[in-house]
């Protein structure tokens, strides 16, 4: 816990103290929720109280997080108003989310829809990241750009529709 803590407040220059991170910062209740609400759905089978969970921190946070996403070590999300997670989404260690972004789908199959974002990657307020693509490690989305392909690791994605840079 004393490592996410720290990593926020390395990545947030308005963060003062770890007592302002833990009252005030939306996301860091998401994510901790979601850690509960995973557990339930994924090793207990208990999915109706984990989407109950997720509900609820939709509901005060405005932060939607599916409770069968995984989501690697310290992801920060980031004035968290309207960020949207997939079911099938993958998240890897060290992510930024900042507010209004979305990882989500293009249809309705029920197989592998969402996206796969690598280690230590930033996507940018209002981004929009649609379908089974993967975003490798190191990569930077611009705010609201709209990220239909894979990324590779390092690149820098602006526009709609986004191009790498």
């Amino acid at each position: 816990m004393f490592s996410y803590l720290r990593s926020i407040k390395e990545r947030d220059p308005a963060a003062r103290h770890y007592l302002q991170i833990i009252l005030f910062y939306p996301g860091v209740k998401a994510v901790f929720w979601y850690r509960v609400a995973n557990f339930l759905y994924t090793k207990l089978k208990l999915k109706l109280l984990g989407e109950f969970i997720m509900f609820m921190v939709r509901t005060i946070h405005g932060i939607e997080i599916h409770p069968a996403a995984r989501i690697g070590k310290r992801l920060f999300i980031d004035h968290g108003s309207g960020v949207v997670i997939g079911e099938t989404t993958v998240i890897g260690d060290d992510c930024t989310i900042y507010q209004g972004a979305t990882l989500g789908g293009t249809g309705k199959e029920r197989c592998k829809r969402h996206p796969t974002l690598g280690n230590n990657v930033m996507v940018g307020a209002g981004a929009r990241i649609l379908g089974n693509i993967t975003i490798g490690d190191n990569v930077k989305i611009g705010a609201n750009a709209v990220v239909l392909d894979d990324v590779e690791e390092g690149k820098t994605v602006v526009g709609i529709k986004g191009r790498t840079l």
